[in-house]
């Protein structure tokens, strides 16, 4: 425990926004603990794995810790976070980042014609982010400083493949705004962050089946290790506090904090590309 290199927690880490934010909260030298439920390749129809990450959280500079948790398991996930108290005694960094998205939610459907089961984000994604910041509190109060973040998307103020997608993204940005109000005479701040369109493994491979039809997605995409380096700066910014609360846009962020994507780029706004922007919290109390 007298390890003293930030210690961060990144769920949903098998693949996709997470294993790059995992990637690159390692190459800044974190522990990362990386949680999903792949373990081996061939469980998933998508390629990637929790040691897969994790190992690339380690050849990055950090340490990549992974552990096969169920988020619609409650156990499961104090289990995950008694053993971070045992191994390492804090938590600096939370990532709430795991999700179900069915393939049936992403289709140009109406939602009443999708099955009944993509409406499990509220499960995994919304309350899976709730528990997970419940159990992570105590490891992080006494040391007066940390930082919880809720990945989300701009899904949470404009359509975009229907409520079962939208409502849980509007509900991590209020869920973010109103755990900062707790959070904050501890000094730990919670965000929620807005990532774009981000280029997975999976959207490469679509890229690359036909870059004439779909090559244009390079041109406004970010990587998805673009929102962990954004996390760290947010992370050593002294001014972290002023921000806490907010719904954040990544890509506004980068140029604040001076961080280019993948080839130099910087990728633009969803304010500046469609004049969307996070809806504001209004300063009036109830308690």
């Amino acid at each position: 425990m007298s390890d003293s290199r930030p210690v961060a927690l990144v769920t949903g880490g098998s693949r996709g926004a997470g294993a790059g934010i995992a990637h690159a909260l390692g190459s800044h030298g974190c522990i990362v603990y990386v949680t999903g439920r792949t373990e081996s390749t061939g469980e998933s129809a998508l390629a990637g794995t929790i040691h897969e990450t994790a190992q690339r959280v380690t050849e990055a500079g950090g340490t990549g810790i992974a552990v096969r948790v169920d988020h619609a398991d409650d156990d499961q996930v104090k289990a995950l976070f008694d053993r971070i108290e045992r191994e390492q005694g804090r938590l600096d960094i939370l990532v709430n980042n795991a999700a179900i998205i069915r393939d049936e939610m992403m289709g140009r459907t109406k939602f009443w014609e999708e099955p009944l089961n993509v409406i499990d984000t509220l499960d995994v994604g919304l309350r899976s982010s709730y528990v997970a910041t419940v159990y992570a509190a105590p490891l992080m109060l006494p040391k007066r400083h940390g930082l919880v973040v809720f990945t989300s998307s701009s899904g949470a103020v404009h359509y975009a493949f229907g409520p079962a997608y939208g409502v849980p993204k509007a509900g991590t940005d209020k869920m973010a705004a109103d755990m900062a109000f707790d959070f904050k005479e501890f000094d730990i701040a919670a965000v929620s962050i807005w990532m774009g369109s981000l280029l997975t493994d999976r959207v490469r491979a679509i890229i690359a089946s036909n870059p004439e039809k779909f090559g244009r997605i390079l041109d406004t995409a970010e990587t998805p290790e673009l929102t962990g380096h954004v996390i760290w700066a947010l992370y050593n910014d002294p001014d972290l506090m002023e921000l806490t609360g907010q719904t954040l846009i990544g890509a506004e962020l980068a140029v604040k904090y001076g961080i280019t994507d993948e080839g130099d780029r910087q990728p633009p706004s969803y304010r500046d590309m469609f004049d969307v922007h996070p809806n504001r919290q209004y300063p009036h109390v109830m308690r």
